[in-house]
């Protein structure tokens, strides 16, 4: 039997419909677990109560915090996040990259209401433990489970707006057969970050998409208007139009990293292409971001700056971790 502390944010596993105004993040952690049976120790405790849509940096750096604290606790065996589907790709790599115990830390969520006719909460919520007490995902890191998938942080990204298995990329790590955790594979794990600090709140990473007839303008004034990096996220494998090449030069001159992604579901960017493309805006000085999509690629950025990482170095560091 372990001891699992369930750590409650909100999003939609705790929402309500409010009338005519739309469903609310209104259930604690405690209610989550309250309806469970589980042969294991619950512990639950709330952080926040929001939807994910309205999270900032600064709510991310607070789960990362109580996350740490309460793994730093000797009696605890593994943590459960619960948190909203929108952005819990994001919140669960930021804990990834400074993840530096063995214990799991599993995120999990729901895609119905806890007042909907078949709500799909509780359901995961009990996978989400079974995950976090497991003793064969210890070392694992971060995690994401859902719908009887657990799949590593990293790469992971919400796949589909209603669908019970909402989730899909990463290192697929153990599934769910019946009550038993049935792992499959381990993802390498690389030398944790430092903690975010207070200043990890204020940094401005902006993201920038590339699409037929996009021109340059927002990317370049992204920068003069006080951005610290910018991802701009390419079409296919890393590409982009007229002018982004020398905007990229003019930028990364002014000392604004640009991390170059790709607006594409899967697959790594590879600069291939010249006439603006990849190897232009490489050359140009962007950094590929390789596997990881816009929205991680932004908090890695976002992170590494927070811990004064220098524009000379920066690309090194980054690179480091994709």
């Amino acid at each position: 039997m372990a001891q699992i502390h369930v750590l409650g944010t909100g999003g939609t596993i705790a929402s309500r419909a409010q009338g005519a105004g739309g469903a609310v993040a209104s259930d604690g952690a405690e209610s989550l677990t309250s309806a469970l049976e589980s042969r294991h120790t619950l512990v639950s405790r709330d952080i926040l109560t929001t939807g994910s849509y309205r999270l900032a940096l600064a709510d991310l750096r607070l789960i990362a915090e109580t996350v740490r604290e309460v793994l730093d606790r000797d009696e605890v065996d593994g943590v459960v996040v619960t948190h909203g589907t929108d952005t819990m790709e994001e919140t669960a790599f930021l804990l990834d990259l400074v993840h530096d115990s063995a214990k799991p830390v599993v995120f999990t969520g729901a895609q119905q209401t806890a007042d909907s006719s078949c709500p799909d909460g509780p359901g995961n919520l009990a996978e989400a433990i079974a995950a976090a007490a497991e003793p064969g995902l210890r070392g694992a890191g971060v995690m994401i489970s859902f719908a009887g998938e657990i799949r590593s942080a990293r790469g992971a990204r919400k796949s589909h707006t209603t669908a019970a298995s909402a989730f899909a990329g990463g290192t697929q790590v153990a599934h769910l057969a019946g009550d038993d955790v049935v792992v499959s594979a381990l993802p390498a794990r690389r030398a944790p970050l430092a903690m975010p600090e207070a200043r990890f709140d204020a940094v401005r990473a902006d993201i920038i998409t590339a699409y037929a007839g996009a021109t340059p303008e927002l990317l370049l004034h992204a920068a003069r208007d006080g951005a610290h990096a910018l991802i701009l996220a390419g079409t296919g494998i890393g590409n982009a139009g007229p002018g982004f090449a020398e905007a990229v030069a003019e930028v990364s001159a002014a000392g604004v990293p640009v991390v170059l992604s790709s607006r594409t579901p899967w697959g790594p960017v590879v600069p291939t292409y010249g006439n603006g493309g990849g190897k232009d805006l490489v050359r140009a000085g962007a950094i590929p971001s390789r596997d990881l999509n816009p929205f991680q690629a932004r908090i890695l950025a976002a992170l590494l700056l927070a811990g004064n990482t220098d524009p000379a170095s920066f690309a090194v560091r980054f690179s480091a971790y994709t």
